[in-house]
């Protein structure tokens, strides 16, 4: 096993040391097979047994449930679908790209409720996420995305000044702020965490630490996964693999994974926490193309994440730290609050996030006769959107036709990512132009 507590501050700072559950050895069978347990897969197998509880299903976890970006990424429970609303509406249209908010509303009001109905303890704030203009071409984004909201006809969203920005936070750097009260922030592995004890809970059978290393179609429908130490049949198999599909060749060029990076600082004295304001705790991001995302944790730690990311070639996943990146983001913390000059910073870390050429999130087949199935594509804004995913999933596999699995994402038709050495120029490509248009445009 690798060392969990090596991958985030979230997963060190877990109040347990996590024992792992046994790994999947010998022949098994079971009805549906879930790769990866992170949040997607977790949630799957969480709703099949709320569902049907007579129904088998098993999570298989290559190393501890949370290990991925479910225990790394920033802790924001948001509505962002993809990236802008001006994106999404542009590659899609004006009524899905309405739905997908709309969708992404619920996600959000979803996981409230499976947080605090189940008592999830996770560090749950439901302060709100806060998406801020520092600068006037940001400014004209915020805008044009308050615009399109007007025009859908649709609230859960205010407008902040300038000046209420500055009675918020201890600082003259935000020109426009986009406030949604309805979301909040988590301590990420604890969630993951929780959402498999409540799938445990429910009689889900979870194996970790059971890398799979393929998967073959069995006559006349279904598959065989199989482990280092054992295999398993089933009629139905869920990909909740997200970046790390990249590892099956048959999902490698429908998504790439984008390695984001993180540091935290110490907590911060009740003096500095004073300096800075930042009463509504609120998670933050600006607008710029390569955002910055940062919040408060429980013990008043700044979290700053974004910035820029990094790419991997081929199939490589080692691509968690960056020192170039870390330096840049604890630059910026000081350039927001410079009053907290001298502050240190405790951690570093990284991940892989889900990138679609379209850049929007996907749930699709594998095959006509739909019983494989998957998720990707999240855009590093999956930790609402994976836990209703979870839910729709569920109800594909249990036959049930709701607005959920009417969703245009649900088995819409994607564009692949060329092979490895156009793709990796691409991302390359797209990646300097984010970074020239932040720095003469939106800086």
């Amino acid at each position: 096993m690798n060392d969990y507590r090596s991958k985030s501050w979230w997963l060190e700072s877990l109040p347990h040391t996590i024992t792992p559950n046994p790994s999947l050895e010998g022949t098994q069978k079971a009805d549906v097979v879930v790769i990866g347990g992170g949040y997607t897969g977790l949630s799957v197998g969480y709703h099949l047994k709320q569902i049907n509880p007579g129904i088998d299903v098993r999570i298989i976890e290559s190393d501890v449930c949370g290990y991925g970006a479910s225990g790394r990424n920033g802790g924001f429970s948001m509505t962002l679908f993809g990236l802008t609303k001006g994106i999404t509406k542009f590659r899609f249209n004006d009524e899905k790209a309405k739905s997908a908010h709309q969708y992404m509303e619920e996600a959000v009001d979803y996981l409230h409720d499976v947080i605090t109905q189940n008592n999830i303890d996770c560090d749950y704030e439901r302060s709100g996420y806060l998406l801020v203009g520092t600068s006037p071409a940001q400014v004209k984004r915020i805008n044009h995305d308050f615009k399109i909201m007007e025009k859908w006809g649709l609230g859960g969203v205010e407008r902040w000044s300038r000046d209420r920005l500055s009675a918020e936070f201890e600082t003259n750097f935000y020109k426009e702020g986009w406030f949604e009260p309805r979301c909040g922030i988590v301590n990420p592995a604890r969630l993951a965490r929780g959402i498999k004890d409540l799938a445990e809970k429910n009689s889900a059978v979870i194996y970790e630490q059971s890398p799979v290393i393929k998967f073959e179609k069995t006559a006349p429908s279904g598959f065989i996964v199989h482990t280092e130490k054992g295999s398993i049949e089933s009629e139905y198999l869920v990909f909740a693999t997200n970046a790390y599909s990249i590892l099956f060749p048959e999902l490698k060029n429908l998504q790439l994974p984008a390695f984001t990076h993180i540091v935290i600082s110490e907590p911060l004295t009740q003096k500095q926490y004073d300096s800075i304001g930042w009463k509504c705790r609120a998670g933050v991001e600006d607008a710029r193309d390569l955002i910055h995302y940062y919040r408060l944790t429980k013990d008043n730690r700044i979290v700053m994440g974004g910035g820029d990311v990094s790419f991997g070639y081929g199939d490589d996943l080692n691509r968690d730290l960056n020192d170039r990146i870390f330096r840049l983001l604890e630059t910026h913390v000081l350039e927001v609050f410079p009053q907290l000059k001298g502050i240190r910073f405790t951690h570093r870390w990284g991940g892989p996030v889900s990138i679609t050429l379209d850049m929007a999130p996907a749930i699709g087949y594998l095959g006509k006769d739909k019983k494989a199935i998957f998720s990707l594509g999240c855009m590093g804004h999956g930790v609402s959107l994976t836990t209703l995913n979870g839910k729709t999933i569920a109800e594909l596999i249990t036959g049930q036709e709701t607005h959920r699995t009417d969703m245009f994402f649900v088995g819409r038709k994607m564009f692949p990512w060329p092979a490895d050495p156009i793709s990796f120029g691409l991302e390359n490509a797209i990646r300097g132009f984010m970074k020239l248009e932040d720095k003469f445009y939106y800086k």
